[in-house]
Parts: structure tokens; C-alpha cells; sequence
């Protein structure tokens, strides 16, 4: 079997997180700390509180260092807007791993510098809820120091934009190298989500933040709302998937249509690569209760021609 570079062999174990998340330090409703207790007391291992980068909010980069124990640590980072997107007056960038003294963004700041200064100066970019900003193509071509898109936002969900797979796909088809996450955009206030809906599973040796960091950049992890994901391999051109309870198994990617599995209490499918050429695929694992659970795109291209079946 051939080992892909997705999360199943690296060093360490699987650390779960959220990476975009808001306390009273912007337009939360919980004080940081009460909403690092959320996390923690939910089994999370790790949280990135990303409070808005505004100047009505004294452009906040949320301090968290003292809330980290034993067992649960923090990412520092922060929600960045400049203008313009085309449906919208600013940009949503979810920039997890600042420095403290991240400087606000400059009169003629756009949205993609800002993102690259970010990146520059050692954050994962995340391109935050493009269905809910109703990003075009164009905008999100623009944003080129994302590392990855938020394919999942639980608060964009209440109003059915969460799911940003059309557009990522989009770019990924136009030759774009991301990766994809899924993120709660927890605000706690009383009409939201309750929190603890999405989350990253991030591979890495140890609980270290820059270990974290280093994973995230790398890719060397899977998304979910609920189920696990325990391996993806590729051998003699199929996937073969093992996962936690399932109702499906689905690999899609940059060719219209699907390889699918169903069952009840599926926990391992193999699906064939062959309709997806040279391009790329993705699994999505979803479980008896709706909840799915999404690999990073796996490049097929990049992969020697035998392993395909191609």
C-alpha cells in the first residue's frame, strides 16, 4: 500500500480542536476563559480564539497563554477584515498562530495583503465561511496566502450557507493547492449554535502549539462534525477507508460524480480513483446521525502512475 501524505502515518496521535471561535473580547458572549472551559469540558484538546480584528473592538489578538494546563492548550490568532470582497464590504480571514503585536491592517490594506502579511508572519490562513460571504472564484483566487478554505462553518449552517465544498472544489480543479477545514464560529450568544459542533483532528507529537501549527500547515489532519476517521490508504488504484460507525462512504473530488458505499454501521469501504484521472479525490465519511467527516483532497497527480490504476 502506498502511504499518502494525509495524517494516518505520521508521528503522534490526533488532537482535536477549533480553530475559529469568538469571546467577549469582540462580539462573543463568554469571556475567554468561560469559553476555554467550554472546549476543555467538551474532551477539545486545543482552541483557537479568533476574536474580529476591528477598530470597534480595539483590534483584539486575544491573549490565551494563561489559560493553557496540562492537557489543553490554546493557538493564538484572530479574524482579519479589509475590504472589499464583490458581495461584501470586507473580507473574513481566519489567521490561526499570530504573534502578539500583529499590527492592525493600513488605510490601503486589501484582504489578500493582509492575508499574506499574516502568513508572512507565521499564521495558518483560512479563507472563513466563503458560502455565508458569498465569495466568487475570483475573490477567493485573490486570496492567495490561504492555506486552507473553512468548508464547514456550524454558524453559517442556521442559514444553509455552511457548506463551502462547490467553491473549494472549484479552485482545487483550477489547479489550486488547499486544504479544508471544518470550524464552529462559536459566538455563544443565545440564538447561535451551542458550540462543540465542528472541529479539526490535527496529527502532531505532542500538544505543543507549534506543533499544532506545523501539523495544520502541513495537512496532517481530517475534519468532522462527528465521525472518526481512523485510516485512508491507496492501493492498486483504490482507496480503502476505515472509519467509526458509518452510513456512507463517498469519495468525490474533480470529476463529476461519486464512488459510494452504504451500509449500516460501515467501518472500512474501498472505492476505486480511476474516474478521477490525474486530478484529485476527497473521503467524506457520514455517520447514522448526519454527521460527516472529511479528509484533506488527495492529489493523485503527484502519486507514481501504477498506484492510480491509470
Amino acid at each position: 500500500m502506498l502511504v499518502l501524505d494525509l495524517p494516518f502515518d505520521q508521528a503522534g496521535r490526533f488532537w482535536r480542536g477549533n480553530l475559529h471561535t469568538h469571546s467577549d473580547e469582540s462580539d462573543g458572549a463568554l469571556s475567554p476563559a468561560d469559553v476555554v472551559r467550554r472546549y476543555q469540558d467538551a474532551g477539545y484538546d486545543f482552541l483557537a480564539v479568533t476574536d474580529h480584528f476591528r477598530a470597534e473592538y480595539g483590534f483584539p489578538l486575544t491573549d490565551t497563554r494563561a489559560l493553557r494546563v496540562p492537557g489543553f492548550t490554546t493557538l493564538l490568532g484572530a479574524e482579519l477584515h479589509a475590504p472589499r470582497t464583490e458581495a461584501g464590504p470586507k473580507w473574513h480571514i481566519v489567521a490561526v498562530g499570530l504573534p502578539l503585536g500583529f499590527a492592525p491592517p493600513g488605510p490601503e490594506e486589501s484582504g489578500p495583503e493582509l492575508a499574506r502579511r499574516a502568513r508572512a508572519a507565521g499564521a495558518f490562513v483560512g479563507m472563513a465561511h466563503p458560502a455565508a460571504s458569498l465569495l466568487t472564484a475570483d475573490d477567493a483566487e485573490s486570496l492567495d496566502a490561504a492555506h486552507a478554505v473553512e468548508v464547514y462553518n456550524a454558524l453559517a449552517d442556521r442559514e444553509h450557507r455552511g457548506d463551502s465544498w462547490h467553491l473549494t472544489d472549484v479552485l482545487l480543479n483550477r489547479g489550486h493547492r488547499l486544504n479544508a477545514y471544518a470550524a464552529d464560529d462559536a459566538h455563544f450568544q443565545p440564538q447561535d449554535p451551542p458550540g462543540c459542533v465542528a472541529w479539526v483532528q490535527v496529527r502532531a507529537e505532542s500538544l505543543d502549539p507549534d506543533a499544532l501549527l506545523a501539523a495544520l500547515k502541513a495537512g496532517h489532519y481530517y475534519s468532522s462534525t462527528g465521525p472518526d476517521l481512523y485510516d485512508v490508504r491507496l492501493d492498486d488504484g483504490r482507496i480503502t477507508v476505515r472509519c467509526s460507525p458509518a452510513r456512507k462512504i463517498l469519495l468525490t473530488g474533480g470529476a463529476p460524480g461519486l464512488q459510494v458505499v452504504e451500509g449500516e454501521g460501515l467501518t472500512e469501504g474501498s472505492l476505486p480513483v480511476t474516474m478521477f484521472g490525474q486530478g484529485y479525490c476527497r473521503v467524506t465519511v457520514e455517520d447514522a446521525d448526519g454527521g460527516r467527516a472529511w479528509s484533506n483532497p488527495i492529489h493523485l497527480g503527484d502519486l507514481p502512475t501504477a498506484t492510480t490504476g491509470t
